[in-house]
């Protein structure tokens, strides 16, 4: 007897955690974290959406989660659910 095609188990629906995310790259800057990328269109003020390819090295800056702008050390220290700290 033939399994109907909605009963079958999808390929490769496995655990998300070790595939590649799909879309952006969202990092929430709470918790430094990966987030989906319908995660962070929903909350644009606490996620980064970091842009793919060779990243240069910022020195230890921080940036806002909110503008995308540098911020001072102070501020990313006062503020770090909204604040990311670049390595």
């Amino acid at each position: 007897m033939a399994v109907p095609n909605f009963c079958r188990r999808a390929q490769g629906t496995g655990n998300m955690a070790k595939g590649k995310s799909g879309g952006g790259h969202y990092r929430s800057a709470i918790s430094g974290r990966f987030v989906t990328s319908a995660h962070g269109r929903r909350s644009p003020s606490t996620t980064v959406r970091e842009s793919s390819g060779k990243s240069g090295s910022t020195g230890g800056a921080y940036r806002s989660a909110i503008s995308g702008r540098f911020v001072t050390a102070t501020h990313g220290k006062r503020s770090p659910h909204t604040t990311t700290h670049e390595k």
